[in-house]
Protein backbone atom coordinates (compact mmCIF):
# COMPACT_ATOMS: atom_id res chain seq x y z
CA UNK A 1 0.00 0.00 0.00
CA UNK A 2 1.61 3.39 -0.92
CA UNK A 3 2.50 5.98 1.47
CA UNK A 4 0.82 9.21 1.62
CA UNK A 5 3.12 12.46 1.26
CA UNK A 6 3.85 13.86 4.97
CA UNK A 7 4.12 17.72 4.76
CA UNK A 8 6.38 19.49 7.66
CA UNK A 9 5.31 22.40 8.92
CA UNK A 10 2.65 24.95 7.50
CA UNK A 11 3.23 27.06 4.31
CA UNK A 12 1.16 30.37 2.77
CA UNK A 13 -0.62 27.75 1.02
CA UNK A 14 -1.88 25.53 3.65
CA UNK A 15 -2.80 28.61 6.03
CA UNK A 16 -4.56 30.86 3.75
CA UNK A 17 -7.39 28.25 3.27
CA UNK A 18 -7.43 27.93 6.77
CA UNK A 19 -7.46 31.43 8.02
CA UNK A 20 -10.44 31.95 5.32
CA UNK A 21 -12.00 29.21 6.89
CA UNK A 22 -11.79 30.72 10.27
CA UNK A 23 -13.01 34.08 9.44
CA UNK A 24 -15.60 32.31 7.57
CA UNK A 25 -17.00 30.63 10.33
CA UNK A 26 -16.48 33.99 12.78
CA UNK A 27 -18.80 35.98 10.14
CA UNK A 28 -21.37 33.30 9.84
CA UNK A 29 -21.86 32.66 13.60
CA UNK A 30 -21.26 37.18 13.99
CA UNK A 31 -23.83 37.45 11.50
CA UNK A 32 -26.55 34.86 13.05
CA UNK A 33 -25.81 36.21 16.55
CA UNK A 34 -25.29 39.72 16.19
CA UNK A 35 -25.80 41.06 13.01
CA UNK A 36 -26.17 40.34 9.14
CA UNK A 37 -23.89 43.26 8.09
CA UNK A 38 -21.18 40.40 9.54
CA UNK A 39 -21.52 38.73 5.92
CA UNK A 40 -19.69 41.39 4.36
CA UNK A 41 -17.04 39.76 5.93
CA UNK A 42 -17.58 36.33 4.77
CA UNK A 43 -18.05 38.00 1.01
CA UNK A 44 -14.84 39.82 1.74
CA UNK A 45 -12.93 36.55 2.45
CA UNK A 46 -14.60 34.68 -0.64
CA UNK A 47 -13.03 37.62 -3.16
CA UNK A 48 -9.88 37.11 -1.75
CA UNK A 49 -9.77 33.41 -2.14
CA UNK A 50 -11.00 33.90 -5.37
CA UNK A 51 -8.09 36.46 -5.91
CA UNK A 52 -5.85 33.82 -3.89
CA UNK A 53 -6.62 30.68 -6.71
CA UNK A 54 -6.23 33.42 -9.79
CA UNK A 55 -3.29 34.66 -8.70
CA UNK A 56 -1.42 33.04 -6.16
CA UNK A 57 -1.37 35.98 -4.17
CA UNK A 58 -4.34 37.93 -1.89
CA UNK A 59 -3.46 40.05 1.24
CA UNK A 60 -3.54 37.60 3.90
CA UNK A 61 -0.15 36.36 1.88
CA UNK A 62 1.16 39.69 3.20
CA UNK A 63 0.78 39.32 6.65
CA UNK A 64 1.60 35.42 6.33
CA UNK A 65 5.35 36.66 4.90
CA UNK A 66 6.18 38.91 7.21
CA UNK A 67 5.39 36.42 10.37
CA UNK A 68 7.74 34.23 8.56
CA UNK A 69 5.52 31.46 7.18
CA UNK A 70 7.67 30.01 4.48
CA UNK A 71 6.33 29.80 0.71
CA UNK A 72 7.26 26.15 0.44
CA UNK A 73 8.36 23.16 2.11
CA UNK A 74 9.79 19.93 1.77
CA UNK A 75 7.19 17.20 1.19
CA UNK A 76 8.81 13.85 2.58
CA UNK A 77 7.09 10.23 2.06
CA UNK A 78 6.28 8.87 5.27
CA UNK A 79 8.06 5.78 6.04
CA UNK A 80 6.48 2.36 8.17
Amino acid sequence: MPTLPRHDGWTIGRAVPLLAGVFVLVSTLLAAAVSPWWLVLTGFVGANLLLYSAVGWCPATLLLQRLGVPATASCTTART
